[in-house]
């Protein structure tokens, strides 16, 4: 039996996506008044079901910024079960096919830019570029996935219509700020940043989770190392391109 991904449709497909929120971010979910609305006013929401149960959801919303309409992807939730498995692309692709029948042609949403995984898929997977770094955005966390850092995000822009290319070269060793120690801990290259520089490579830990339960300190510095280094990056015109993965380390790829 194979696995349907489709837009969600009816309200007790909503009060499963409650169901999956509990378990992943171990929080309260979103209220169901408000997925309601989003989905009866230009919102989309997706659903990948297994054996006619949820396994996995998505969900987003109009947004405006004074210029233009996009959507809004708040929310991408998969059981445990079924994570790393190719099913959060899926979901993604299905949503774009969904948003452009409904006239949109842009998406944004945020994510933690030390999650490795999301930086694959929101970047090289997806064609996002990321611009907009957030410090603290949502404040204090605690559920099960946040608890620990500070909040900051990327924001992801993935003009969805267009064509990319992903990156498919080699990391400079003297264009990387950011690499990690011997002890799995963040430490600033010798390389002097320049701002005519068309392309930067930074470190991130391959599973910021295993650090923070393993060695907090470690990642509250990689949260410091990397906020410093991004916000000086978008400041000085560079986009946040791709990621590089590898067993304990990956690497932002910045252009210009």
């Amino acid at each position: 039996m194979g696995i349907e991904i489709r837009e969600i449709t009816t309200l007790d497909e909503l009060y499963q996506i409650q169901k999956i929120e509990e378990i992943v971010w171990q929080d309260t979910p979103i209220p169901i008044h408000q997925t309601l609305t989003a989905f009866h006013n230009g919102g989309v929401l997706i659903g990948a079901f297994l054996g006619g149960n949820m396994i996995g959801f998505q969900y987003s919303f109009p947004g405006f910024d004074g210029q233009e309409v996009y959507l809004v992807s708040h929310a991408l939730g998969i059981l445990p079960a079924y994570r790393k498995s190719g099913l959060g692309e899926k979901i993604k692709r299905k949503q774009r096919e969904v948003a452009a029948d409904k006239g949109y042609d842009k998406m944004i949403w945020t994510y933690d830019p030390l999650e490795s995984v999301n930086a694959y898929l929101n970047l090289h997977k997806l064609g996002g570029i990321a611009t907009t770094y957030r410090e603290n955005y949502y404040g204090t966390m605690d559920d099960g996935l946040n608890k620990g850092l500070a909040s900051d995000r990327l924001v992801i822009e993935w003009h969805f219509q267009r064509e990319t290319e992903p990156f498919d070269g080699t990391i400079d060793s003297s264009q990387l700020l950011l690499e990690m120690g011997q002890k799995m801990e963040p430490r600033r290259t010798d390389v002097v940043f320049d701002s005519d520089c068309e392309q930067w490579f930074v470190a991130i830990p391959a599973n910021i989770q295993d650090m923070k339960a393993t060695n907090i300190e470690h990642a509250i510095q990689w949260r410091s190392s990397t906020r410093e280094l991004f916000q000086l990056l978008f400041s000085n015109g560079y986009t946040a391109k791709d990621i590089i993965r590898d067993e304990y380390v990956s690497y932002y790829c910045f252009e210009k």
